[in-house]
């Protein structure tokens, strides 16, 4: 889809800067709307093994469940989907406290790779290090700027256990591998850390039959259009229109008119039905 997607931040940042991408002000897209796609706009899928799973499989076992983090787990949705069953999730904020997080800090090219603290071989780091620290072994094209290149986020001491040389307590500040030094620092801030309860409710099984309630509650017919408007959404359609012009305008206010399925200030997703088919529609205005 040429929907832009809003990217979850992850735990290995580069510290380089991001070159601006331009892209239209505007943009109507339309894409088919097959229940799996129904399905993957209006709900979040929790993958095996994954601490969304874990939640909504225990809280549907056992009423409730209940855990620790420095963010909302379910922020862009409170739909979950596990297998091809559906669940509404409640997220209760219960008490918060101050907590010490931390970041490790990689230099690809140190202007002075002597050790105050000592080296260490990355082979021969425990395992909750090496498993954090793996973009350096498997980065191609490692960043090379000017002071530290990539920051890994650690999270508090509790989450690392005692088995890190750098968190809580720096032990190294050089990592060799493959004959190359790698300077090593550690960040530290004070952040809140909030307890969570989570409840579930069974929303439906099945795919087709969830799309059939997305579509009960969201989709309206697109209709009596004039030319320029269906020309703007037959260009929609094939490649997305991104145009500023009358006929955008009108068509937008058209299907503002109607309830979207995620809706913001400048942007949203709607559901309709135009010559007979359903469209998942993108707009930003």
């Amino acid at each position: 889809m040429h929907r832009r997607q809003v990217l979850a931040s992850g735990a290995v940042c580069l510290a380089v800067p991001i070159a601006g991408c331009g892209h239209p002000a505007v943009v109507l897209d339309m894409d088919d709307a097959t229940a799996d796609e129904i399905a993957d706009t209006v709900s979040i899928t929790a993958e095996p093994g994954s601490e969304e799973y874990t939640l909504v499989s225990a809280a549907s076992e056992n009423g409730s469940a209940v855990r620790r983090g420095r963010s909302e787990l379910f922020d862009r949705t409170d739909t979950v989907r596990i297998d091809d069953s559906f669940y509404d999730v409640s997220e209760m904020r219960l008490e918060s406290e101050p907590v010490t997080v931390y970041e490790v800090r990689i230099d690809f090219d140190p202007a002075d790779s002597t050790t105050e603290r000592g080296a260490i071989d990355y082979d021969d780091l425990p395992n909750v290090d090496r498993q954090r620290l793996a973009p350096i072994v498997s980065a191609t094209d490692p960043p090379n700027q000017d002071g530290d290149d990539m920051g890994v986020d650690y999270g508090t001491a509790a989450d690392v256990g005692t088995e890190s040389v750098f968190v809580p307590k720096q032990q190294y500040d050089i990592v060799v591998h493959d004959g190359s030094r790698y300077r090593v620092t550690v960040d530290s801030r004070t952040t809140t850390e909030t307890e969570y309860r989570y409840e579930v409710t069974d929303i439906v099984s099945g795919v087709d039959p969830f799309a059939d309630r997305v579509r009960a509650r969201y989709l309206f017919t697109l209709a009596g259009l004039s030319d320029a408007e269906r020309a703007v959404v037959e260009e929609a359609i094939g490649e997305g229109y991104f145009e500023d012009d009358d006929a955008f305008r009108s068509v937008v206010d058209r299907i503002r008119e109607h309830d979207g399925i995620r809706e913001d200030e400048f942007y949203g997703t709607w559901l309709l039905e135009y010559d007979g088919v359903e469209y998942l529609t993108y707009t930003e205005w």
